[in-house]
């Protein structure tokens, strides 16, 4: 999904494709939109939510949304990969 082309320890992270599985790539990007909608209505932002909400106020909520849901998959994919949980990271 998230595409990378990455070499000599320079990371370049690509955008959201449509290859791979359609419905998953769907369910987060709906489920992207459900977060930025509860993100917000939040009193205590964490990092992830003050993250996404300006990047709708700059660039719109279709973009921040799709921007949103490639971040979900590299977290997904972090998660599984490490056998780990998700720790938001508290707001400072």
């Amino acid at each position: 999904m998230p595409r990378q082309h990455s070499s000599g320890g320079r990371n370049q992270l690509m955008g959201i494709t449509k290859r791979g599985n359609g419905e998953v790539r769907k369910q987060l990007v709906h489920g992207a939109r459900a977060a930025l909608r509860q993100f917000q209505r939040q009193e205590h932002p964490d990092r992830l939510s003050r993250w996404a909400c300006s990047l709708a106020a700059r660039l719109g909520q279709r973009k921040a949304i799709v921007a949103l849901a490639n971040k979900m998959a590299r977290i997904c994919w972090s998660l599984l990969a490490h056998e780990r949980r998700y720790q938001p990271q508290e707001a400072a």
